[in-house]
Order: structure tokens, then C-alpha cells, then sequence
């Protein structure tokens, strides 16, 4: 008897926190049911009917995509071309130096390393807002405000969070592995790209998702640095989607919102099983 009260307090427990799980995912999908409701909507109606279904009356079919698209004089297809490369060179960058330098930092044990290591856990709680203005103004005297310096930026912001959960990760492999391929005549750079750089897949692939949809979604530090006479990102079109005195065209903006949020939201459901893992292998202390 014990027994089986036992396993049906353990299903209660168990339906009771499906229950509550489903209701968070409802939470935090809703909002974005409502922007794909409403970006067929008619502009009108997206203020007034905000949480209703699409009819015949105020149902605009892809308009407002069309509009969003065509909207002012800066191409948004140039937007989307700065966000692409962008997010890929940040994070091809991000991954490849913060993966070197925890793999030299795990293995040489000096305080030279320590102190690294330490500033690297440290640059992960710092805000960016303590930053922001000094950044903005350093971008301008080193000419970093185009598309092709602004991932030198994203580098130095994203190698904290990278190089914690290399490190983590490199201090679970056995050093020797290392040490047989330094036997066969490898030198550092070739037991890295050799050796350890395969090893890290799992995290590679974690960090690279996390790093994707943090530079993709990203509007605060592309509009501190870049020129925005000739460059802009998704997340700054949107913003300037401003018709005259002001007035904002919400059908528009919710149907471009749709459009950058699509991509992302994809790449992540097809790729999150492996943030699990990345980040259970970074956690991992040597």
C-alpha cells in the first residue's frame, strides 16, 4: 500500500509540474502568436483589436510585409545582408580565438592564466550599459562602425561566456592526448587543430547557437557603433519604421518582426538539442 501511494503521489507530482510547464510555455509563446496575428492585420485594427483573430474586415494578407519591406529609402534587403554577416563573422571569430585561448589557458598553469581566466568570468557580469558610452565613442576613433570592424566589438563582448565554457570543457579532456600527439611531432598549433578542435564539437556548437541568436536579436550595441546614415541591422530597420510627424505603421512593423524572429527561431528548435549538451560539457571542473 505504502508502495502504490507512493508512485501516485510521484504521477500527482509529476502532472502537476507538466501542468504548470505548459502553462510558462503558453506564457511565453502568446506573445508571439499575437505579433503573427497582427501582422496581417490592418494598421487600424492592430491598435484596436490587438488579441482578436484576422477577418474579412481587417485581415490584409502579406501588405504589411510588403509595405515593411519597401518602407523609406534604406533598402531593408541591405539590412538583412549587415545582419547575416554580421552574426556569422562575430560568431565564426568568437568561436575560433575564445576556443585557442581557453585551451591555452586551461592547460598552462601559471597566474598569468589564473588572472586571465578570472577576467574572463568577470567580463560576463559586468553590464553593458556600465560600458556603452565609452564603447560608442571608442568605435568612432578606431573607425570600428561599419559592419566589417563591429564584429572585433562582438568578440570582445562574447569571449567571456565562450571562454568559461571552453575552459570547463578542455580540462575534462586528458592531457594525454595531448602529450601522444606532441610525441608524433605535432606542435601546438597543429595538436589544436588536430586534436582538440574536433574534441570540442559539442560545445562549438553550443556556444555558436547561444552566440547566433544573441548577435541576430541584438539592437543596442549595433546603434551605439554603427553608422547609421549607411548601415543598419534588422532590429534598427524596424525601429525606424516611422512614417511623417511620427506616426507608426504597427502592421508593418509586426510583419518585419515576424521575418527576423523566423530564422532564429528555427535554427534554434533544429539546433537545441545540442545546447544541453554543450553546456553539461562546459560545466565539467578538471
Amino acid at each position: 500500500m505504502k508502495k502504490k501511494s507512493s508512485l501516485s503521489a510521484e504521477r500527482r507530482l509529476k502532472n502537476g509540474l507538466t501542468a504548470t510547464f505548459a502553462v510558462i510555455a503558453v506564457v511565453y509563446i502568446l506573445p508571439i502568436v499575437v505579433v503573427l496575428l497582427n501582422s496581417f492585420k490592418a494598421n487600424t485594427f492592430v491598435k484596436t483589436q490587438t488579441f482578436a483573430l484576422p477577418n474579412a474586415e481587417t485581415f490584409v494578407g502579406l501588405g504589411n510585409y510588403i509595405k515593411g519591406m519597401t518602407f523609406g529609402s534604406f533598402p531593408f534587403m541591405k539590412s538583412v545582408g549587415a545582419s547575416v554577416f554580421i552574426t556569422l563573422v562575430s560568431t565564426a571569430l568568437i568561436l575560433l580565438c575564445t576556443s585557442m585561448a581557453a585551451w591555452y589557458v586551461a592547460r598552462v598553469n601559471s597566474m598569468v592564466c589564473k588572472i586571465i581566466y578570472y577576467l574572463f568570468v568577470f567580463s560576463m557580469i559586468v553590464p553593458f550599459q556600465m560600458v556603452m558610452f565609452t564603447l560608442s565613442k571608442t568605435a568612432d576613433s578606431l573607425h570600428l562602425n561599419t559592419p566589417w570592424t563591429i564584429p572585433l566589438i562582438y568578440l570582445g563582448f562574447g569571449a567571456g561566456m565562450a571562454s568559461f565554457m571552453f575552459s570547463g570543457f578542455i580540462r575534462s579532456i586528458p592531457l594525454e592526448i595531448e602529450e601522444a600527439a606532441a610525441i608524433d611531432g605535432c606542435g601546438p598549433i597543429s595538436t589544436y587543430f588536430r586534436i582538440v578542435f574536433p574534441m570540442l564539437r559539442p560545445t562549438m556548437i553550443s556556444v555558436g547557437i547561444l552566440e547566433i541568436m544573441w548577435i541576430w536579436n541584438d539592437y543596442l550595441l549595433p546603434y551605439l557603433v554603427l553608422d547609421r546614415t549607411k548601415y543598419m541591422t534588422i532590429p534598427i530597420h524596424i525601429q525606424y519604421l516611422q512614417g511623417s510627424y511620427g506616426s507608426v505603421d504597427l502592421g508593418a512593423i509586426m510583419a518585419l518582426i515576424v521575418v527576423s524572429i523566423v530564422p532564429v527561431i528555427v535554427f534554434y528548435l533544429t539546433c537545441q538539442k545540442y545546447i544541453i549538451k554543450g553546456v553539461a560539457a562546459g560545466a565539467v571542473k578538471g
